[in-house]
């Protein structure tokens, strides 16, 4: 019964994790999008100005790899890995939460980010303002799967059973 639990719940943490492979594939490919677009404009890839673009594609990579971390750790059910991948999510959700304070909290928070060359940060910013409702379903569904996929890892790392510390018979010797 124990085995069919922990196989289910397995799963079901590799399934909510996809949503986060989803949403840092989608930065991938927006990022790519944008330095083709820049570049079909200037004929030349973007500089250090440019740095909503670079930004956008660290996250999407980060993003992906925490999953491929995740989806790792969820399929061996090691108690290390999962510690590790609770570490990493619960990381990556206190910096949008910081993120989302300073936002909320500040008013002039649009003055502690540098301006973008590129202008691509005031399209998103416009975008999401004319899509409010819209970006808001979307975050919360991102924020539900990183707390699901948080609080799965943290039942399946109590399933699994911790290994007996490793004897060796040869250090034993009188």
């Amino acid at each position: 019964m124990e085995r069919m639990v922990r196989s289910c719940l397995q799963s079901v943490l590799k399934m909510v994790n996809s949503v986060a492979a989803f949403v840092g594939v989608g930065l991938i490919l927006y990022s790519l999008w944008m330095i083709n677009d820049w570049f079909r404009q200037t004929h030349a890839f973007p500089t250090a100005g440019a740095w909503f673009i670079y930004t956008s594609f660290g996250l999407g990579v980060s993003l992906c790899l925490i999953t491929c971390f995740g989806h790792l750790a969820a399929e061996t059910a090691n108690c290390h890995g999962l510690a590790c991948y609770m570490s990493l999510v619960f990381l990556l959700v206190m910096l949008e939460a910081a993120v989302a304070a300073d936002v909320i909290l500040n008013r002039d928070w649009e003055e502690d980010i540098p301006e973008d060359q590129t202008g691509r940060f005031n399209e998103f910013k416009n975008f999401i303002r004319s899509n409010d409702e819209l970006c808001r379903w979307i975050g919360s569904v991102i924020v539900a799967a990183q707390a699901m996929s948080l609080f799965l890892a943290m039942i399946l790392r109590a399933l699994v059973p911790d290994m007996p510390p490793y004897q060796n018979d040869s250090l034993n010797v009188r």
